[in-house]
């Protein structure tokens, strides 16, 4: 590139009367052949830079892939009741009737069943128990009808902590949003940090959600349409927001803060 901006010199000087040219002339060349290559090796960078960032963001959605590979998918449908520890459930064979029974689920999670043994039922949903249930009783009955229904159970509920007037745990009755259990917790106090809210779900035994809820941005703009709803075993935490976190270190705080005060 730059023998290519030298020749372009020699034949401008050519081109001069006399083989030579006048200071100024050499001037205006150079300044040319500055110009040409400053442009094309800004073009080049440019295109060397697209390349860059197209690998870059082929290597973040292949990374992206494998993340989601071994993270659980969040469930989309509607929320189904799990078989707990200390669960009394009553199991129905309309068609024998002498495996009739009622179980209490064990703290690890097990039942004991007439003629099976124990069977791990903790997790379940009642329909996915059912099935469970028939799958392993088909090994001594023929086609067994079993109906599941659960007699004393864990009542769903929620956690809300951190800076609000009453933290602790509440029972879940329907749809509770994150506006709504704040407000069922007292509401905010003066240390809350609004606009960072945080939901934590459990995905799975492995996994659990993270969310961050800007309640104070709802607010301000009056609409909730963006207000998630809770799920039970969701956990909210209010954390504290900036200027309660030093105030503790101000001397005199009260008195900077409210100087008519005496």
């Amino acid at each position: 590139m730059y023998g290519h901006a030298l020749k372009e010199v020699e034949t401008v000087q050519r081109m001069a009367p006399g083989g030579r040219m006048n200071r100024t002339s050499r001037r205006k060349a150079a300044l040319g052949m500055l110009i040409m290559m400053f442009a094309v090796g800004t073009l080049f960078g440019q295109v060397v830079s697209t390349g860059n960032k197209e690998q870059t963001l082929a290597n973040s959605e292949s990374s992206a892939n494998s993340a989601d590979e071994t993270k659980p998918a969040l469930q989309k449908r509607g929320w189904r009741y799990t078989v707990h520890p200390s669960d009394t459930l009553q199991l129905t064979f309309p068609l024998t009737p002498e495996f009739n029974q009622t179980v209490i689920v064990q703290p690890d999670g097990y039942i004991s069943l007439l003629g099976v043994g124990n069977l791990l039922a903790m997790g379940q949903t009642l329909p996915e128990l059912t099935e469970l249930l028939k799958k392993t009783y088909g090994k001594t009955l023929r086609d067994p009808v079993i109906f599941v229904d659960v007699k004393d159970f864990e009542k769903p509920y929620f956690v809300v902590g951190g800076q609000v007037g009453h933290p602790g745990k509440f029972d879940w009755r329907g749809d509770v949003t994150v506006t709504q259990a704040v407000a069922l917790a007292g509401g905010f106090l003066d240390t809350a940090k609004h606009s960072q809210v945080l939901l934590f779900r459990r995905v799975s035994d492995e996994w659990t959600q993270a969310k961050l809820v800007n309640v104070k941005q709802m607010f301000n703009e009056k609409n909730l349409r963006e207000d998630p709803v809770l799920h039970p075993g969701d956990m909210l935490y209010v954390p504290k927001n900036a200027l309660s976190k030093i105030k503790p270190f101000i001397p005199n705080y009260g008195i900077y803060a409210n100087p008519f005060q005496f």
